[in-house]
Order: structure tokens, then sequence, then C-alpha cells
């Protein structure tokens, strides 16, 4: 007797993304160094990833300057799920969304595709609370802060069955 097992609900949500379901893209040029034995990129480097497209749009779009800013993000939770394999000298894009906004914190997704594909080769993200730079006890973000990431925002989408009336 035996038993199929399904893919989990979360893993076929994300591989069902497209490029459009991204808000900001960085470019990204694969490094020789990024590879491992196996001769794909390292499972680490997506972390990498993650924190640059997730970094360099909160310096060009939020206000954050990370050695001066009174308040930060420390990373709570983080995720990847794999999809294809990349590799040296792929030039990649990561796209950038927001899926949730609170009051102190925020959950990022970051998809990355190989240059021009439509589907991600993997999805994943963290989510930062922010805290007072000094004391590191939980602030809740600036205005400029939220403002640029209500930017990239993306609503949930209702799981309501429609109507078929």
């Amino acid at each position: 007797m035996g038993s199929k097992l399904s893919e989990p609900a979360s893993t076929s949500h994300f591989k069902a993304r497209r490029r459009a379901d991204y808000r900001y893209f960085l470019s990204y040029r694969t490094r020789w160094s990024d590879n491992d034995q196996y001769s794909h990129i390292n499972n680490a480097v997506y972390y990498h990833l993650f924190d640059s497209v997730i970094n360099a749009y909160l310096i060009a779009h939020c206000d954050l300057s990370p050695q001066t800013s009174g308040s930060i993000g420390l990373v709570v939770s983080s995720q990847c799920q794999f999809f294809s394999p990349l590799s040296f000298p792929d030039v990649l894009d990561l796209g950038l969304r927001v899926n949730r906004l609170g009051k102190s914190s925020v959950t990022y997704e970051v998809g990355i595709f190989r240059e021009g594909s439509t589907e991600p080769a993997a999805v994943g993200g963290y989510t930062h609370v922010f805290v007072d730079a000094v004391s590191r006890k939980t602030s809740q973000m600036g205005e400029r802060m939220r403002e640029g990431l209500q930017k990239v925002f993306v609503e949930p989408k209702s799981s309501k069955p429609e109507s078929k009336l």
C-alpha cells in the first residue's frame, strides 16, 4: 500500500510565483566563489542575496543608514524553498515584496530569478523586528521606513472562494 507524498502548500504557493509578483528588483552577477563542490550556488549564498536586495531597498527607499539609524531590523525567522539550481556565471534578478507589515515588524519575500526567466529558481526571505539600535528593545518602525515598505507591500489574496453567482 503506497502513499504519495504531496508537496506542502507553502512550497507550491512559492513555486507558483512569477516575476510580476515582485515590486522591486536588483541584479546580481554570480561569482565563481558562489559555487560549491557540486557546481551550483551554495545554499548559504541565497541568504546573502536576500540580505543584499532587502538592505539595498531599505537604504535607497526607506532612509536606512545602517551605522547611524536609531532603529534597526533584526532577523527573527528565515526560510528558503529551492526549485532549480543556479550556477556561476548566471546573472540573477532578485525580486522583493513585503508580505506582512506590522507596527514593529515586516516579513519580506525574495524571488531569485535567472536573468530573463519568469519562474523563480528559489523563493525565500525573512522577518525583521525593529529594535532600538542601542537598547535592542522592540520599537515601532519610523514613518519613512513604513512609507518605503508600503511601496513593495502586496496585499494578501482573500482565501474565501469567489461566488459563482
